[in-house]
């Protein structure tokens, strides 16, 4: 059998990250029977099919799955190699996968991620956003970034910032319903609840310094979205517990009011989580870096206008 090149290594990995064959050649700037034959020819010399094709949708096989992941190894310790090999202050290079919430993503690191990329042209950045927990040990992922607390000791991590989540509502809501004035005040309350993390998402945490306790919250509207529970909560319909990240801008505005700020609340704060490995890509660090520096400041000064980057 005869080996790939590096050449078709950069070929198939842009394959396994296309939705579809016409994607690809778009791409690379080939024709799609051009991409098609090359695919083929690939198949042939391995001797698998690493693809199931179909006009709209592309699949990888069982077998073209673990191909991908390996290509993506071999390519990594290829640029891997090629930076460490550059003067210790010469230009970034290489990819950086990165894991998110959606919430997280879309309003604060993806236009981070965009300055990042403006200083550093010689990066690429590939982010997935997520509803779903990651465990970032077993995936290609080089950095996740997290809310609230870590426990996997496989992990490094690094803080990027602060944040707390708390109880806020409408003042209209609060006009209508009253003020909970105590955790127990809440058994009185429609309180509009956030799915997330296979966890029991009808139970607000409460307290600080080992000395926390749970309550059991009840509602008639409930959303793995985040975005949405705060849509809900803008519009007077219950009360909701928000990482400050997200409500922070609301509460400046006066669209929404914190209530029960004298209970202390958990920490919840943004870190970055990567394998702990031996060697972490320089480009990696500086990406860290660069988010914790920028991350806390975007966060003080937001004021909810999303054009903003």
């Amino acid at each position: 059998m005869d080996l790939a090149t590096v050449d078709d290594l950069e070929f198939f990995e842009q394959i396994s990250r296309s939705r579809s064959l016409t994607e690809a050649a778009r791409i690379w700037g080939m024709s799609l029977p051009s991409v098609s034959r090359r695919l083929t020819q690939l198949e042939s010399r391995l001797g698998v099919q690493l693809v199931r094709r179909s006009t709209r949708k592309l699949t990888l096989t069982p077998e073209g799955e673990h191909y991908a992941a390996g290509v993506l190894a071999i390519l990594q310790q290829k640029t891997d190699l090629e930076e460490g090999m550059s003067p210790k202050h010469g230009e970034l290079r290489g990819r950086i996968a990165l894991h998110t919430t959606v919430g997280l993503g879309r309003i604060h690191i993806a236009p981070l991620l965009g300055g990042f990329v403006r200083n550093h042209p010689g990066v690429s950045v590939d982010l997935q956003l997520s509803a779903l927990p990651l465990n970032i040990a077993a995936s290609p992922f080089d950095i996740g970034i997290r809310v609230g607390s870590l426990e996997d000791s496989r992990l490094k991590f690094t803080r990027l910032a602060e944040s707390r989540r708390v109880v806020c509502a409408s003042p209209q809501y609060l006009e209508t319903y009253g003020t909970p004035r105590t955790t127990a005040d809440l058994e009185q309350h429609n309180c509009i609840v956030l799915r997330q993390d296979n966890s029991d998402y009808a139970v607000w945490r409460f307290g600080a310094d080992g000395r926390e306790h749970n309550v059991r919250v009840k509602g008639n509207m409930v959303s793995d979205d985040g975005e949405v529970v705060a849509g809900w909560c803008l519009q007077g319909l219950g009360l909701m517990m928000r990482s400050t990240w997200h409500v922070n801008p609301m509460l400046r505005q006066g669209l929404l009011q914190q209530v029960l700020a004298d209970v202390p609340t958990p920490a919840a704060d943004i870190h970055a989580v990567y394998p702990s490995a031996v060697h972490t890509p320089r480009r990696v660090t500086a990406l860290i870096d660069y988010l914790r520096s920028r991350l806390a400041e975007r966060l003080e000064h937001d004021d909810g206008d999303r054009r903003l980057s």
